[in-house]
């Protein structure tokens, strides 16, 4: 179990990750902090894995090899959370952009708790046998970073595992844990949409190919195909998160720029709503008479996270051995999406990957039954948010308790 003391340490490295977040690849003094630590409770540390991502490989006998992952990137997020610890950092974008950073998906506690777990199974090496393979990895957010460590050697440089095991923070109530069997997270395809117009004075718009207005049909149309191509049956997500064109008020621009999610759990779905995202743009830009052809271009795609049945029972049991009856629930396909799977997929081994609660049990008081519960889950900040802002306690000590409890039900007892 984890101490006082222990929980004082985890939180102050909390606040201070969470006043310090950084993009995708640019996780150089996370990745610090997280290396001295793991040299320090005596892990074989390695750095720069996949650019920024660290690895910690403890080695106690013989026994199954256990990866226990963290994400540590965060979001270009302007935080708006009010805490006395909030983030006022800014960085550079990929694309070159000054923008504020925040910690909005929760990935300061990933790494927090997986430090506080580190600690743990270092102190306690009589009780067990196995090998830990430790995984702080960067770039999440973006969908690279797993598959960065991969190409980098990650399992040929420090072996296969067993097990692959992680978790994500969630607006859950602090101190419940969820855990999915089978398709867990969703697939999530991002998309940028160029659409090309003729630009020209805002006051003649007749002579012009106005890419706003064409946006805008575009967009209105787009939420037709999860409402009237997708079955009710199927889960599916198509999101226009960025809409980009003109700088002024009287000049139309040349251009116009779209961004959308798209999530998935069957991929016979993801490929309908794909093609029909194409025949969209593609018919709006006609109707519009545009001056070229839209451009369409991938910006990246998560796989879906497969949870293998069988790692997800083990968990289960170990979970409720640590937490007591009731705090242990499947939540359903969760429609945010992580590359956490490709590292189950390139090693060949069992995924089990679940929430954490992470919203202050005082917005649950006097709530009786799931449905309530989701309903007030509904109405919290979630991950993304300007506001989302997990409660430090329980949320430390239940995801500490729960990434040891896990890794035990793999490792084998001490001879």
């Amino acid at each position: 179990m984890t101490g006082a003391a222990d929980l004082a340490d985890l939180t102050g490295i909390y606040r201070d990750l969470h006043a310090h977040p950084e993009l995708a690849f640019a996780e150089h003094r996370t990745a610090g902090i997280v290396a001295a630590r793991l040299r320090d409770l005596g892990y074989q540390t390695t750095t720069g894995v996949g650019r920024t991502g660290v690895v910690g490989v403890l080695a106690n006998g013989d026994g199954p090899t256990v990866l226990l992952r963290a994400d540590m990137d965060a979001l270009p997020v302007l935080e708006r959370t009010g805490l006395d610890y909030a983030s006022t950092d800014r960085a550079t974008s990929a694309d070159g952009r000054d923008v504020p950073v925040m910690h909005a998906c929760g990935h300061d506690a990933h790494v927090t708790c997986l430090l506080g777990a580190a600690a743990v199974l270092a102190g306690d090496t009589d009780t067990w046998s196995g090998r830990l393979l430790l995984v702080f990895q960067p770039a999440e957010e973006v969908g690279e970073g797993a598959q960065a460590m991969i190409d980098d050697g990650l399992f040929d440089r420090f072996g296969v595992p067993d097990v692959v095991l992680g978790q994500h923070v969630t607006p859950m109530p602090a101190g419940l844990l969820g855990v999915r069997p089978g398709a867990a997270f969703a697939a999530a395809d991002t998309l940028r949409v160029v659409l090309h117009g003729q630009g020209g004075h805002g006051s003649r718009p007749e002579t012009t190919v106005d890419p706003v207005l064409m946006a805008a049909a575009t967009v209105q149309r787009l939420q037709g195909i999860v409402s009237r191509e997708v079955s009710a049956a199927d889960a599916a997500v198509v999101t226009v998160g960025a809409v980009r064109a003109g700088t002024v008020a009287n000049v139309i621009p040349d251009e116009a720029e779209l961004l959308l999610s798209v999530r998935s759990f069957d991929p016979a779905v993801r490929d309908r709503m794909l093609k029909a995202i194409d025949r969209i743009v593609a018919a709006e830009a006609a109707a519009s008479g545009a001056s070229a052809a839209p451009e369409i271009t991938s910006l990246g795609t998560f796989p879906i996270v497969v949870n293998d049945a069988a790692a997800c029972a083990t968990v289960s049991d170990a979970f409720a051995a640590v937490t007591g009856p009731g705090l242990v629930l499947d939540p359903g396909p969760v429609t945010g999406s992580e590359d956490v799977g490709l590292l189950a997929t390139a090693s060949g081994a069992p995924c089990a990957y679940w929430l954490l609660g992470s919203a202050d049990p005082a917005h649950f008081a006097g709530i009786a039954s799931l449905d309530d519960a989701k309903a007030v889950v509904d109405t919290l900040p979630s991950n993304h948010s300007p506001l989302f802002a997990p409660v430090i306690e329980p949320t430390l000590r239940t995801g500490v308790a729960a990434l040891t409890s896990a890794a035990r039900a793999w490792l084998a007892p001490s001879a």
